[in-house]
């Protein structure tokens, strides 16, 4: 076997060596991830939302690695899986928040450090789990990890960089001077533009993008008939109830899908099986290809990783923070099916509802008799944590699949992301509160006037408004649920029977009940800046292709989409520090 060709600078370790690791590791968790992750927690405290840290640190962690020539690409990819794990945790101290909005006691701060770890180190299994499924056999997008891994390629090649440079470069540049003015100009932001979003859809193209569309403008002509059935008050927004319909619909079409990979897998199981002995062991993995050693696993480890895991959320929930067992074992059987359907919709069109996860969880926990907030806040917290993490997993994943990038090792620099993540979660919430009381302010009891203007916590609002629906019964809400995994059912039957081929029929007679649901959970206009972004780039590569010697998936639409994501969220991130300096100061 080959030794890694000497890095380009001396500093630079050997590739491999322990140093090598220890220079990457630390620059993820210690420098990267903290950078994007008080900028998380600050973007969900003030806004209720924040932008991965995939794409960022996927830049940032180039800049490094880019020493190593070709082999880099992988280094950076091992950093950015560690300091995306980080960000997305970081986010996540909003939980604090909503005990603090309802008057619950806050735990100890190394109790809550301890259940959300354990519930992140379960999620990081879930994740692996299903990337076989998502990633190898379905082949979803993952338009961020597309982006991140086109960066890599592209920065790390000094050929493919020559190529992309100029769609790269001219994305991010765009994503960059719009993700500004969008945030500065009302009549920019009245129109919802999003340049990471048309982005993401120039790398989905029109079958998806389409799609989405359809799914806004459903939910738009249902508004009147969902007032006038009382599912809908009178200017609520549609996807108030289109989200709880469209996690069905995801559901009904997953189960299509999974039922034939499980039909699939059977046969090829027991030839295994009665083979065995006279094939080599692959670690649970098909007969090892030398040039795919990077695929394998230790499928019976991993299966022991999720168990414990599960088994240690439920002790620490139970024995540190006092919650019932029964929920716990619930909300973590729902995290089996939301880390799927959550997943596919990322692998679609980048939008991780977890919020949704959080909100559907409560309701069907609602319907199995809860009606505490407090263990309703901590059982949601489940979904809520593990959700998350098992998406980076996958999102990471589909980076590495693109680059052949060593699952195992991403695995470990995830489980650190998560480790540290977990702390900081905590550590920013407390000191964000404690710096700024207005965030203790519940604000779901305030009038329009009190409001206040710079800290709006659309996520903690919308968890705490749902927590206390608690003491009353929505059954309509199941009932949502239920129309959407009979609608997804139905259609993705169909499709499987008919096997659509011709763009009509593919993306608007019988879309895709994956691209059709993202309309339920977002407004209308993102719809159609995905729509528009899917037209735009299914265009475009009917005219162009990429060169001959690029890879597929490096088109010229890919490019400046994944140039356009990269580029607004460095915008976000931009708009994220400076706002929190000037508080500061």
């Amino acid at each position: 076997m080959n030794s890694p060709p000497a890095p380009r600078w001396r500093w630079l370790p050997a590739e491999g060596s322990w140093r090598y690791h220890l220079l990457l590791a630390s620059l993820g968790i210690f420098v990267l991830g903290p950078l994007a992750g008080v900028t998380a927690a600050y973007m969900n405290l003030s806004l209720g939302f924040f932008v991965g840290g995939q794409v960022l640190a996927g830049l940032l962690g180039s800049a490094v690695t880019a020493g190593y020539g070709a082999g880099g690409r992988h280094g950076a990819n091992y950093i950015q899986t560690a300091a995306a794990s980080v960000t997305s945790m970081s986010g996540l101290g909003v939980l604090l928040q909503a005990m603090a909005w309802m008057g619950l006691p806050q735990p100890p701060a190394w109790q809550m450090v301890l259940y959300l770890g354990c519930v992140g180190m379960f999620g990081v299994g879930v994740g692996m789990l299903y990337t076989p499924v998502l990633v190898d056999r379905m082949r979803l997008a993952f338009p961020s990890g597309l982006a991140v891994a086109n960066i890599l390629r592209a920065l790390t090649d000094p050929a493919l960089l020559r190529r992309s440079v100029r769609q790269l470069g001219g994305g991010m540049t765009l994503g960059l001077v719009t993700g500004l003015a969008a945030a500065r100009l009302p009549v920019l932001g009245g129109i919802g533009l999003s340049a990471s979003t048309f982005g993401a859809g120039l790398v989905i193209g029109a079958r998806i993008g389409v799609p989405a569309v359809t799914g806004g403008l459903i939910g738009v002509a249902l508004q009147p008939y969902f007032v006038a059935i009382g599912w809908l008050q009178p200017g609520d927004p549609p996807r108030k109830i289109m989200f709880l319909i469209a996690l069905g619909a995801i559901m009904g079409a997953a189960l299509v899908d999974m039922a034939l990979i499980f039909a699939r897998a059977l046969p090829r199981g027991r030839g295994w099986s009665e083979n065995a002995a006279a094939q080599p062991a692959a670690n649970g993995a098909d007969p090892v290809d030398p040039a795919k050693a990077w695929l394998r696993i230790d499928s019976l480890r991993l299966v022991l990783w999720v168990a414990f895991w599960a088994a240690a959320t439920v002790v620490c929930g139970h024995w540190l923070l006092g919650q019932p067992v029964f929920y716990l074992v619930i909300a973590v059987a729902l995290v089996f099916v939301f880390a799927l359907v959550n997943g596919i919709s990322v692998g679609v069109s980048d939008a991780n509802p977890i919020s949704s996860a959080f909100v559907v969880t409560i309701v069907i926990l609602a319907a199995l008799g809860l009606r505490d907030p407090g263990v309703g806040l901590m059982a949601g917290a489940v979904l809520l944590v593990a959700t998350g993490v098992a998406c980076d997993m996958q999102q990471d994943r589909s980076t590495g699949w693109r680059l052949g990038t060593s699952r195992v090792l991403q695995f470990r620099y995830q489980v650190l992301g998560v480790v540290v993540g977990a702390v900081l979660a905590v550590v920013f919430a407390r000191l964000f509160m404690a710096a700024y009381p207005v965030l203790l302010q519940d604000q779901t009891v305030l009038k329009a006037d009190q409001q206040p203007a710079e800290w709006s916590s659309a996520m903690t609002y919308k968890f705490v408004g749902v927590l206390r629906s608690l003491t009353t019964d929505l059954p309509f809400q199941r009932t949502a649920i239920g129309v959407g995994l009979a609608v997804g059912l139905f259609i993705e039957v169909l499709r499987k029977w008919l096997r659509p081929r011709s763009f009509v029929l593919d993306a608007i007679v019988l879309p895709s009940p994956y691209a059709l649901a993202f309309g339920g959970f977002v407004s209308l206009s993102t719809s159609l800046w995905l729509g528009a972004g899917g037209v735009a780039g299914s265009l475009w590569g009917a005219r162009a292709a990429a060169g001959h010697d690029a890879p597929q998936d490096m088109n010229s639409a890919s490019l400046f989409g994944g140039g356009l994501i990269a580029g607004d969220a460095l915008a976000a991130v931009g708009l994220g520090v400076a706002s929190l300096l000037a508080m500061l100061t």
